[in-house]
């Protein structure tokens, strides 16, 4: 997994201490999820690169 530093995410929260455990709460939920297998990466992969054509439809 990619490691995603606290400068590289949004600001939920105008106060920095909610805003830090908002991302402590993120972080361990993701944390308790199992790993993607590679057919859930493949399918989140063909959603993102998905043909222009398919968002008017």
């Amino acid at each position: 997994m990619a490691l995603v530093y606290p400068s590289a995410r949004p600001v939920r929260f105008d106060d920095p201490v909610r805003n830090a455990a908002y991302w402590a709460r993120i972080v361990r939920i993701a944390d308790q999820a199992p790993p993607l297998t590679d057919d859930q990466r493949a399918r989140i992969r063909a959603a993102f690169h998905a043909p222009a054509a398919r968002e008017a439809a």
